[in-house]
This record gives C-alpha cells, sequence and structure tokens, in this order.
C-alpha cells in the first residue's frame, strides 16, 4: 500500500489552446457556477513608472536676479549721469525750453491840449515775438519746422512768408528773441493763441507755434486826424518818437518798461513754477499850449488857401500876447500820422519851424522900432521919399511905381516903403556902419538868428550875419526884410514882443506835464527879455494900427469889426531851396488886436502862390481876419470899445 504525502506533488503547466478571439461586439460571457476564476494578468508584468522629480530653482532664481540686477545697475548709472556728471548741462537744456523771459512795454503817456481835449493816445496793442530755439529740429524733431510756423502765420499777420523763415531760423543759432510783427491788434494775437492751442491738442500733430509769443504793446492813435501833426509828430516802428513833441518829449512820454520771467510749457505758462516780475513805469501825459478849436481853424483856413493859391505851402501861427503861449500852430499841405505809407516826405514835420526864409516887410515893424528907440526919429517925423533911391551899387525902388511921396514915419510903415525905411533907418547912425550896428543889435534882441527856445526837433535859428560882414546891398535890403532869413514862430514872436509892450516872452509850446502819480507839474515860467520900452511898443502898435484902419494903409482886408487891430503886410522875394536863386514870393501878414489892449497875435505865410495874387495883403490878410476872429471869439476877448489912433500918413509940404 502505498503511502500517501501530505504535499501535493506539483503540477505540470500544461500550454492551454490559443482562446479564439472574440468577435468585436460579442457579449462577454460570464462565467458560470462553478467555472474557474478568470486570472487576471500579474501586476509584475506592467512596467513600473517613476515619481516626477522637480529640477532645482537656484540657478533660475540666480539668473533672474543677475537680469534685474542689470537693469538697475543701468537705471542708477544713468541717473547719476543725469543728477551728477552732467546735471548742469540738462538743467541748462530744461532751463531753454522751460523759462522765457518777455518785456513788458510802459504805457505811453497821452497828449492834450490846454483844455484836456486827446490829441495823442495809445491803445492796447501786441507786439508778436518767437524763440527761434524752439523751432529747430532738435527741439521740434522735423526739419521744416520754421517754414510750417511761417506759413501759419504769414496770411495772420500780412506778412511775407519768407521774410517769416528768416526771422524764426537766424543765423545766429543762440538767439533766443525775435520780433515777428510790431502793433497789432487783439484780435490779431488771440487768432494766433487759438490756432497754437488747436496744434497743441491734436494728438500727433507737432506744434510748431509753441515758440510764437507775444509782448503786451500799445498803438499810437490820433483822434483828430492830421489835426495839429505838425506839432504832435509821429510814433516810429519801434514804438519811439518819429517827429514833434513825440520826439521832443521821447523819454517823459515813453516811461520805463519792465520784464517778467516764467516757466512755460507748450508755449503755456506754468502758474505753479512762479514767476520774477519788474513792473513798467508809465509815462507822463503831456498838456500842450495849443486849443484845439483855434488850432483847426487856423489848419482850415491856411490849408484852403494854399490850394486856392496853387502854393508850395504855407504857415498860420497863434500866440497868447502876454504869455508867450503858442494857442496854434499850423501848416499846409499836412500829413496824418495815424498813416504815415501815404504822407509825401517832404511834408512831415513841422514847416512852421524848420523853414526859414526872408520875411519881407513884416520885418519893418523891428526897424521902427530901433528908429524910435534911437529917437532918431517920431511917428510924426517928415519922410520924402523919392521914386528911386541909389545906395551903394543898387538903385532901390517901391512896390508900386509912384511919385515923390511926402510921408510921415507912420506913413513909411502904413504905405510899406521900402525906401523910406532905408532913410529911416540910415539914421540909427553918424556912418551907414554904425547905423547897421545898432539895427543888428535890436534884431538879435527880437531873437533873429537864434533859436526861439522851444528845443522843438528841426528847428532852423534862420540866418543873420554880423553886420561886419554885410554886402553893400544887404546894409540896405534888411531893413525892410530881405537879405537875412527866419521862421514863421520867430516872426509871430516879433509882434507879440510889441503887443507886450516891448518885453519878449520865450514862446512856449508845453503847459505842463502829468505823471503816473496823477499829480500836474506846471512848465517852468519862460525867460523874457526888454526889447524897447513901452513907450516905444505902444507908439510901433498906434502906428501898426494905419495900416490896417488907413486907406492908404496894405492891411485894409484884415479888419475886423469892432476891434481896433494892428498889422503888417509882407511881399518879399523868395529864394527857391533847390536852385538858390529868387524865383517867386513869400506873402506874409502878421499883427495882434485888439490893437490898444493885445491878447492875440497871428502870423500868416505862404510860400510861391503861382494862382491869383501874391501880394500879403491880398492873399495873407483874409487869413489874419478869419483865424483872429475865431481866435478872439473862442477866447471871449471884448472889444475895447476905444477909438483908433489914426495917426495921419503923409503931410503936405
Amino acid at each position: 500500500m502505498t503511502e500517501v504525502s501530505d504535499r501535493e506533488p506539483p503540477r505540470r503547466r500544461v500550454p492551454r489552446p490559443a482562446k479564439p478571439s472574440r468577435p468585436q461586439g460579442a457579449a462577454r460571457r460570464q462565467p458560470g457556477p462553478g467555472a474557474r476564476p478568470v486570472r487576471r494578468p500579474s501586476a509584475g508584468r506592467v512596467p513600473a513608472q517613476r515619481p516626477l522629480r522637480l529640477g532645482s530653482p537656484r540657478p533660475r532664481l540666480r539668473l533672474v536676479g543677475l537680469a534685474l540686477g542689470l537693469v538697475l545697475a543701468t537705471f542708477v548709472v544713468r541717473l547719476l549721469q543725469v543728477q551728477a556728471v552732467e546735471a548742469s548741462a540738462y538743467a541748462a537744456k530744461a532751463e531753454v525750453n522751460r523759462y522765457v523771459v518777455h518785456t513788458l512795454a510802459a504805457e505811453r503817456g497821452g497828449i492834450t491840449d490846454r483844455n484836456g481835449v486827446a490829441l495823442a493816445v495809445s491803445v492796447d496793442a501786441y507786439d508778436i515775438t518767437a524763440d527761434p530755439t524752439m523751432f529747430s529740429a532738435e527741439q521740434l524733431k522735423i526739419a521744416d519746422g520754421p517754414e510750417r510756423a511761417a506759413a501759419l502765420l504769414a496770411p495772420i499777420l500780412g506778412q511775407d512768408q519768407a521774410d517769416l523763415v528768416k526771422k524764426l531760423r537766424p543765423a545766429d543759432k543762440n538767439s533766443r528773441y525775435t520780433r515777428l510783427a510790431t502793433r497789432q491788434t487783439p484780435q490779431v494775437w488771440k487768432q494766433i493763441k487759438d490756432l497754437r492751442s488747436a496744434l497743441a491738442q491734436k494728438a500727433g500733430t507737432v506744434n510748431v507755434l509753441a515758440g510764437v509769443f507775444a509782448d503786451p504793446s500799445s498803438q499810437r492813435v490820433y483822434p483828430n486826424g492830421d489835426l495839429a501833426a505838425g506839432i504832435l509828430g509821429w510814433v516810429n516802428a519801434d514804438g519811439q518818437g518819429g517827429g514833434g513833441i513825440e520826439r521832443m518829449l521821447e523819454k517823459q512820454l515813453a516811461g520805463k518798461n519792465g520784464k517778467i520771467r516764467y516757466a512755460q510749457s507748450g508755449g503755456r505758462e506754468v502758474p505753479t513754477a512762479g514767476s520774477a516780475e519788474t513792473p513798467a513805469v508809465p509815462g507822463s501825459d503831456i498838456e500842450l499850449t495849443i486849443d484845439r478849436d483855434i488850432q483847426w481853424a487856423a489848419q482850415n483856413a491856411i490849408a484852403e488857401q494854399v490850394k486856392k493859391s496853387k502854393a508850395d505851402r504855407g504857415y498860420v501861427v497863434v500866440q497868447d500876447t502876454r504869455t508867450g503861449q503858442i494857442l496854434a500852430m499850423a501848416d499846409a499841405p499836412g500829413f496824418d500820422p495815424n498813416d504815415l505809407s501815404k504822407a509825401d516826405p517832404d511834408t512831415l514835420g513841422n514847416a512852421a519851424v524848420q523853414d526859414a526864409y526872408e520875411p519881407g516887410s513884416t520885418a519893418k515893424v523891428m526897424s521902427m522900432s530901433a528908429v524910435l528907440q534911437e529917437n532918431a526919429a517920431t511917428p510924426l517925423t517928415h519922410v520924402v521919399v523919392p521914386n528911386r533911391l541909389h545906395r551903394g551899387d543898387r538903385l532901390f525902388q517901391d512896390d508900386v511905381d509912384h511919385a515923390t511921396w511926402n510921408l510921415t514915419l507912420n506913413g513909411v510903415l502904413a504905405k510899406s516903403s521900402n525906401i523910406g525905411t532905408i532913410l529911416a533907418t540910415g539914421q540909427l547912425g553918424k556912418t551907414q556902419p554904425q547905423a547897421n550896428k545898432v539895427l543888428y543889435s535890436y534884431l538879435r534882441k527880437f531873437g533873429i538868428g537864434s533859436y526861439t527856445g522851444l528845443h522843438f526837433p528841426g528847428e532852423t535859428p534862420g540866418i543873420l550875419a554880423p553886420p561886419q560882414k554885410w554886402s553893400t546891398s544887404q546894409q540896405y535890403t534888411i531893413p525892410f526884410g530881405q537879405g537875412f532869413s527866419i521862421n514863421a514862430l520867430q516872426a509871430a514872436s516879433v509882434y507879440s514882443t510889441i503887443a507886450n509892450g516891448g518885453v519878449r516872452v520865450q514862446p512856449s509850446l508845453i503847459r505842463g506835464t502829468k505823471g503816473p502819480d496823477g499829480r500836474f507839474t506846471p512848465a517852468a515860467k519862460p525867460e523874457e527879455t526888454r526889447v524897447v520900452s513901452a513907450k516905444t511898443a505902444e507908439s510901433v502898435a498906434e502906428m501898426l494900427e494905419s495900416v490896417v484902419d488907413d486907406e492908404q494903409g496894405t492891411g485894409i482886408s484884415a479888419r475886423i469889426p469892432g476891434y481896433n487891430v494892428a498889422g503888417k503886410t509882407g511881399t518879399a522875394n523868395r529864394v527857391d531851396p533847390a536852385t538858390g536863386r529868387y524865383h517867386g514870393y513869400t506873402s506874409s501878414f502878421a499883427g495882434f488886436a485888439p490893437a490898444d489892449k493885445p491878447r492875440i497875435t497871428v502870423y500868416c505865410a505862404i510860400q510861391n502862390a503861382t494862382s491869383g495874387g501874391y501880394f500879403g495883403g491880398q492873399i495873407c490878410g483874409p487869413i489874419y481876419k478869419k483865424v483872429m476872429e475865431f481866435a478872439l471869439k473862442t477866447l471871449q476877448v471884448p472889444p475895447t470899445g476905444a477909438p483908433p489912433a489914426n495917426l495921419p500918413v503923409d503931410y503936405k509940404p
């Protein structure tokens, strides 16, 4: 019997036939009862997956840290370069673009007449300026900045585009200031500002007008047009007086400019950056002695007669006999200081003080004053006046051909006899040279050959040679107003001297000034000089009445109803400035009223009248009358009511 071991002998694995493949989609057969369990594949047969292990972060951190360090180092180096190494250069560059300095123009003082009526005023205006450095290629990042800006500005400013380009791109590249246009209206500056703002707000557009600025300025305006233009003058393109009172009193009128320095960005002020300002000091207002209404009457009268006579020019001077103040000083043709582009250069200035000419017979009043003052004769002294008089190398005659006249010295003046005047002044000395010296001394006392003291720009003192240099003919022509020259204001002053009792008062045109503080300062009192005695002056005034009042007088056209009028005519050979030879005539009339209590002197002269008459009484007498009547009414001067002197003109031998 075989003993059975408890250990079961190992079984031998017999390969099992391969299972037929199950068709796709066939149902899996489920094992039934007693069936052998399905053996799953052993886990050991599938390769085991190793766990994922991350690399070390330290290299990456080192790399990032290194990169950040380099960036920070770059910033630090750049910061040191900007703030330390090149700090001054960058500050200067910032200064160029940031801070600007503008001039604050002082307000120019006004000019008024004696009653406060405005004759010259200033209104707001702007000088359009630019900083050329802000138009450079470096600043605008474009090469044609000046061209673009000029194209925009030219139609607004009314200027040539090429000229504006030259100003915006000057030869001096360091220049920071250029003036594009002067005295533009506020409307023009507003148009430029609006255009500049529009460019600044438009994205992607270069603001080529960022460097354009405006300096507050003023424009001179003359409300009355050409009235008193010869006195007032004008203001030139630089804002300075170019003639007349504007030039004469430039310092007082102009004031003192100020300046302002401020930060700007894009052409606009940076309000938080602060500013430094030196205020401008306004100019003083000037009050003249002239009366606008009398000036208007004088100017209209002379302009009308110059045009009617087709003369070269004419002048009228009106003076207060007591104070020497000029109430009017007009010349024609004139000009409008508001628009000098249309003015004739020959009419600029004040011809009443700038023209020198031989006065003719109106100068005889000085000869008669000398004769009376030296007691060489009296108004009633008899003078036999022949038809011709031979003296020196000449044969003298009067303006009219006549038989022998038997005249008083008063008649010599009334009839304006050249021969009678030569005979009378010959009595001033025992010899002719002595007589010449005496006459010369009186002419100088009357102000001939000297400046009037007005200090007016371009004024002429006239020409009066010393007696030792008088030619043979001058010894006899100077007594009746030929051979020396004067200006119209000097001529008026001679008659004012007689009217003022023989005392010459220096002519004045400035009544006073009003400073920025509003305080009025009267002008200095003019100098006074005794020329002849009051008795002599009174006698000469009575003789001058005969010129106008007596039917034989040459000035009857100057009579004014209700007033005693003293006057004298003049018709002189005229030296042509172009040729230096005598051509045409200087016609004149001078006098004062009321003759017995003088208040006003009027002097009129017309050069080279070519149409109608040319005698002084004929064409200047009516002007004298018209202007004198107007002045007497304006100043409310009443008639004195005194009877005329009625000195005899002639005598019966």
